[in-house]
């Protein structure tokens, strides 16, 4: 069999419990916000078991696909009645536990929230948020192949005064911070009248944004919020199957592109688990909302690559997991070495993913 040696992609933003919603998301096929309630209904079902059988499933879909780490943003802390589990940390250990079983690197991704959403989600104050963090923290530096970031869940979820606590925080222990920022026009709607800003300003305004930061898909964006993006030279992460499943828009790849801001990709609520396909569709929605073919692919030559390093920029990893390419699989069956990087981002599925490599990577770890 002939093989090529590639980056793992890391899985830069993933909500591995929504798994669960395959299938059951699409009888709420209305929008964003009626596919939300039925992910709150899923989340309050979950305890420790729960979360670590669906995370094992899917973070072994993961290591099967092309992923080599995973960033687990991770907002689902506490009882299904709010109060807090005995071990406050209980389903933020079950994810870790379940990742390194299956041996893929992971980065916990705990999330603020305050209101809204699902009373498991609350903490009372940022106060208590940041204890929390602080506990994940030693319980993750006593084992290997898990680390931490930190993350507010978004600008409706958290007052500013949190969105600075946090930032603070992450650059005092030199900690990634992410947040959704921008998915719908609603959120950016109501943003505006809150806080006369939109998400993206108001961010940039309490201190989040930063080479260290990631802002989650960043959709419903003008050219200010590009330039602030730019200039802070914060990552932006697009879930492209998942934005398309949920109807959020059209990512601005071009934009993003011009303007110098790095790009990672994540698989967000696993509807798919395929880092190749997230790739294509990024190139190819590029592609067609500028009626071009010199997209992204045509501006970075290996696109796979650069999506792979800001990935792993965005989880504060320094080094990454290698995947064997099966060069006889069908999708690549006649394509060159010299043309392997413009068909992973093109023509190639998770089936390319040799199956001497899984072997070799699920008994000994996630490489990295």
């Amino acid at each position: 069999m002939r093989q090529a040696t590639v980056a793992a992609m890391p899985d830069a933003h993933s909500h591995a419990f929504q798994r669960d919603l395959r299938g059951l998301g699409e009888r709420t096929p209305d929008d964003f916000w009626s596919w939300r309630t039925q992910m709150m209904h899923l989340a309050r079902a979950l305890d420790p078991e729960t979360m670590h059988r669906v995370a094992s499933t899917v973070y072994s879909e993961m290591l099967e696909a092309g992923y080599g780490s995973v960033g687990e943003f991770h907002y689902v802390h506490h009882r299904p009645d709010g109060t807090p589990y005995d071990d406050p940390n209980a389903l933020a250990i079950a994810l870790a536990q379940a990742a390194s079983e299956v041996g893929l690197r992971i980065v916990l991704i705990p999330a603020a929230y305050h209101r809204g959403g699902h009373p498991r989600f609350h903490d009372p104050d940022v106060e208590s948020f940041l204890e929390r963090v602080d506990e994940l923290r030693e319980w993750a530096s006593h084992h290997r192949d898990v680390s931490v970031a930190v993350a507010a869940h978004s600008v409706r979820a958290v007052p500013p005064d949190w969105l600075e606590a946090i930032a603070g925080y992450a650059t005092d222990h030199a900690l990634p911070r992410h947040v959704h920022a921008s998915e719908q026009p609603r959120e950016v709607r109501e943003c505006r009248a809150q806080h006369g800003a939109s998400p993206i300003e108001l961010l940039n305004r309490t201190g989040f944004l930063g080479p260290r930061t990631s802002v989650i898909h960043a959709i419903h964006v003008d050219e200010r919020d590009i330039a602030l993006l730019a200039e802070t030279e914060t990552i932006v992460i697009t879930c492209p199957t998942t934005e398309a499943n949920l109807g959020d828009g059209h990512f601005p790849a071009l934009a993003y592109r011009d303007a110098g801001v790095r790009l990672a990709i994540g698989s967000d609520s696993q509807v798919r688990v395929d880092p190749f396909e997230e790739t294509r569709e990024l190139e190819t929605g590029a592609r067609r909302a500028g009626l071009t073919r010199r997209a992204l692919l045509a501006h970075y030559g290996d696109l796979w690559g650069e999506l792979a390093r800001n990935g792993l920029a965005s989880l504060g990893l320094e080094a990454g997991a290698t995947i064997g390419i099966d060069l006889d699989h069908p999708d690549l069956d006649g394509v060159g070495h010299d043309e392997l990087a413009l068909a992973l981002a093109t023509c190639a599925s998770a089936g390319v993913v040799s199956r001497q490599a899984r072997r070799l990577r699920a008994g000994g770890g996630s490489g990295s």
